[in-house]
């Protein structure tokens, strides 16, 4: 079964780049590592790991997907999802590949005092329907969207509101399971044992994806043919998210790469760099551990951060993510013009001009010394996008075991949460 992606980690290795690449020495101990981590996902002995990796074979709740997707296409020109971090950027970076599909979907994601308003002000009650994601039940970003959704969904429709929302929680007691019930939305169970930033190929990611016209089982097909390819590896280093894994640590360990660019060539991917951001931050960074994530896109980020790229301080691994656009898209008609400094657009199309753009920005850094792998797609597709999402898990789930870290939690986040509720509950001033 294909991948649907090839890694090239040659960029970042001493020979390729010198002195701010890895030494085959390094590379050589980390693999160890590596292999000693992917043997125990093999075996089980990963905790929380279970859950999340027998996603991709899983088949007997798609049909649950598809009937409550063509009900909501059927009824609906366009749904709203309710959710923030790992139950939103999941559905987002996978429904990108379908941005004009009906009904449109639009991600609420990030809660804003005058974003909230504008989408109350905006919504066609009557044509749009609403999906709410919170694994806890809890979170009270979504909470609090919910609740003004569905006030306001009560004063346009009043006793027709209800039926037109849909909720993924966790079968446990919660605030928005017992409201569901109470208001007798339809509620469907989010996976127990898959935490939020791993459960994109849960009904998490799945749901709006068949909303979408996606097929579900495309995209958990291109994940389990990178898992089985992962387990049916004969070396760590023949894997490439044990690879990755393994090059991400030793370029921070020994070459002071502490921060990690994504950088995809291509709007369709932009999404899955800042979910990947959510999945590498909130596993790996943990008592003092991990590097920082951080998105960019290309070609329009060669205009605004690549000179720091190229000629800024040597503390970043990139990795550019290479579609294959050669021939696709408009034709560039420079013949029209009479412009002889465009004579080298002759005969191109916008696909060749980013694919030019985007193997020249990887010679660019990999000139300068600054350690760069490429993944190189054949085409962007539910099943490309699925094997992605695998790599990514796979190799975040292998670097949280060889940085002595629980992947599956975030204990310094619910500070944050604890101390919001003491400052609303006890009436404590909030500063500007």
């Amino acid at each position: 079964m294909p991948v649907h992606y090839e890694q090239d980690i040659r960029g970042c290795l001493a020979e390729t780049i010198g002195e701010h690449g890895l030494a085959e020495d390094e590379l050589a101990a980390l693999l160890n590592g590596a292999a000693a981590a992917l043997e125990d996902l093999r075996n089980g002995d990963v905790d929380g790991a279970a859950d999340v990796l027998a996603l991709p074979a899983r088949r007997d709740d798609i049909s649950l997907f598809a009937s409550v997707a063509e009900e909501i296409k059927s009824r609906f020109e366009s749904v709203v999802v309710l959710g923030t971090g790992g139950s939103s950027l999941g559905g987002r970076a996978i429904t990108r590949l379908n941005p004009h599909g009906d009904p449109k979907l639009h991600f609420a994601d990030n809660l804003d005092p005058a974003t909230m308003a504008a989408l109350i002000g905006m919504i066609d009650f009557p044509r749009t329907g609403f999906l709410v994601i919170s694994k806890s039940g809890s979170t009270v970003e979504t909470v609090s969207q919910y609740l003004v959704c569905h006030r306001a969904a009560q004063v346009a429709l009043a006793e027709t509101a209800s039926d037109r929302f849909v909720v993924v929680t966790d079968p446990t007691d919660s605030v928005l399971r017992r409201l569901a019930v109470e208001r007798g939305h339809e509620v469907l169970d989010h996976d127990r044992g898959v935490g939020g930033r791993f459960s994109v190929l849960s009904a998490v990611g799945m749901l709006p994806a068949a909303i979408a016209g996606l097929d579900p089982v495309e995209i958990r097909g291109g994940a389990a043919a990178v898992l089985d390819d992962a387990f049916g590896a004969e070396s760590s280093g023949s894997h490439p998210a044990a690879l990755g894994a393994a090059v991400s640590l030793g370029l921070a360990r020994h070459h002071g790469a502490t921060m990690s660019i994504v950088m995809p060539y291509g709007d369709a991917l932009d999404p899955l760099a800042a979910w990947h951001r959510q999945l590498w931050a909130e596993s790996l960074g943990k008592d003092g551990a991990g590097t920082t994530p951080i998105p960019a896109l290309g070609p329009m980020d060669q205009h605004s951060q690549l000179q720091l790229y190229l000629d800024g301080p040597r503390d970043k691994m990139f990795t550019i993510i290479q579609p294959d656009v050669r021939g696709t898209g408009p034709a560039i008609p420079v013949g029209r013009t009479g412009e002889e400094s465009l004579a080298y657009l002759a005969d191109t199309t916008v696909g060749d001009l980013v694919a030019a753009q985007q193997t020249a920005t990887t010679e660019a850094l990999i000139a300068r010394g600054r350690p760069t792998r490429v993944l190189r797609l054949a085409r962007i597709d539910v099943a490309a996008m699925g094997a992605l999402f695998m790599h990514f898990m796979l190799e975040t789930i292998i670097a949280a075991r060889m940085s002595g870290v629980n992947p599956f939690d975030q204990p310094a986040v619910e500070e944050g949460k604890v101390r919001t509720r003491e400052i609303l509950g006890k009436g404590r001033p909030c500063t500007p």
